[in-house]
């Protein structure tokens, strides 16, 4: 059998009072177990727009449905280290899996594996994405919510030429240094999935839609989204 994880207190309490909110929003805890919402996770290459994606798709998709929606990014994550009085400098990136374990109390010369700590921060992501009207990018969202019959998957992709410059106009550093940090980006998360997930980020088995951010711009790409959505919501 397998083992039962549960949640740092933490992060616990604060998903608890999240789910207070959705709970009174939704009329009772009765009304929101019967009323299911749809999820989205994003998935990008490095270089992409996957956070203005999600911040547009929010802005869209709460007038839309006439209740708000919640974003799960980074910034998310970082404002959990606060609130727990852990040290910024811990969460220089998410894909780098020492730091970030740490930062949530998970030492690697501690009592928890990398892959037992992965697997209690995998719970929150499923909590929230079960419990609808979130937006979650990144951290494999999509591999880890792929059973989940209210999640939509998206992701996008572009040239790395494209994606090289869209750093240097972004983070307003040279094309030495973005090409850099493409690949070393790159490279981090493609190891974080592989290693904790054992599964590639690029295998379009995971998603509804691939999009060409090259080609198209973040509000025709959530204009797409938002009619998917639309289309494809049976709740």
């Amino acid at each position: 059998m397998g083992t039962r994880w549960t949640l740092p207190t933490g992060v616990d309490e604060r998903l608890s009072g999240w789910m207070r909110i959705q709970e009174r929003q939704a009329g009772s805890p009765a009304k929101a177990k019967a009323r299911p919402r749809p999820a989205i996770t994003i998935s990008r290459q490095c270089g992409c727009e996957g956070f203005p994606l999600a911040l547009r798709l929010q802005e869209l998709l709460e007038p839309a449905t006439g209740e708000p929606w919640h974003l799960f990014d980074k910034d998310l994550i970082e404002r959990l280290a606060r609130e727990e009085n852990i040290p910024s400098r811990l969460l220089q990136s998410l894909e780098d899996p020492a730091r970030y374990l740490e930062a949530f109390g998970f030492h690697p010369r501690g009592s928890f594996t990398s892959d037992e700590a992965f697997a209690r921060l995998a719970v929150s992501i499923l909590h929230l994405a079960q419990e609808g009207n979130a937006i979650i990018v990144g951290r494999g969202g999509a591999i880890l919510c792929h059973e989940l019959q209210n999640c939509f998957h998206f992701r996008l992709e572009a040239s790395l030429d494209w994606r090289v410059e869209s750093l240097v106009r972004r983070m307003g550093i040279t094309r030495k240094a973005a090409e850099k940090e493409e690949k070393l980006r790159s490279r981090q998360r493609d190891r974080f999935i592989l290693d904790h997930l054992g599964a590639d980020a690029a295998d379009r088995v995971f998603y509804d839609a691939v999009f060409n951010n090259e080609r198209h711009s973040v509000e025709e790409i959530a204009a797409a989204i938002l009619a998917y959505v639309k289309c494809g919501w049976k709740g």
